[in-house]
């Protein structure tokens, strides 16, 4: 029935714009079984770019009240990252700005200002196209957010573990190819999304 809906409205869009095709994604954001925000997230296609943005946006309490916002740009080229930037705010006010940039055949990872890295192998996968994409034979992906790798394990039934350089763990489920549910750690807060809807 999805891939039904996925193919009617990929050619309902054909029929709009003959070289795009957009995809959103809505999850509730839940801690402990409450709903404390939501993460919205679209791909486009056009031509031989991919454009991929989610914007998270948290409201919880610990110790006091506390209000989280990711937002993620991320644009690839023939399947490799092109770049990237994320910008992470707490209570309105920055906490985190990362951005990568392809040039003169390396990454340049430019974090809060600074120059932080120069990365030299290939980016084919980043953290952003989980929400779109299961990770099959997939063993490492591209950290937007801390400009480094992290490892994928696959933990069988469609079930994958991320693993990020401090060792934080996210889990991700699928069903039919589609995220339905992750379980994050965003060392800030630790949290569980749910996917609510496909527009």
């Amino acid at each position: 029935m999805i891939k039904n809906l996925v193919v009617i409205i990929f050619f309902i869009t054909l029929g709009s714009d003959s070289n795009t095709f957009e995809e959103k994604i809505i999850f509730d954001v839940i801690r402990n079984e409450k709903v404390i925000g939501n993460l919205k997230a679209t791909k486009t296609i056009k031509d031989s770019k991919t454009y991929y943005k989610s914007s998270t946006s948290i409201k919880a309490r610990i110790i006091k009240e506390i209000r989280v916002n990711y937002k993620y740009d991320v644009t690839f080229d023939s399947e490799s990252l092109q770049q990237s930037n994320v910008n992470i705010t707490v209570n309105e006010k920055s906490h985190a700005k990362t951005s990568t940039e392809w040039d003169n055949n390396t990454y340049q990872v430019v974090k809060n200002g600074k120059d932080e890295a120069t990365i030299t192998n290939a980016i084919s996968y980043s953290t952003v196209q989980l929400y779109f994409e299961e990770p099959k034979n997939i063993t490492t992906c591209y950290s937007e957010q801390n400009g480094s790798f992290n490892t994928i394990i696959a933990m069988g039934n469609h079930v994958y573990k991320k693993v990020n350089a401090s060792n934080n763990e996210n889990l991700y489920y699928y069903k039919n190819g589609l995220l339905t549910k992750a379980t994050i750690d965003g060392g800030l807060i630790q949290f569980e999304i749910i996917r609510k809807s496909n527009h």
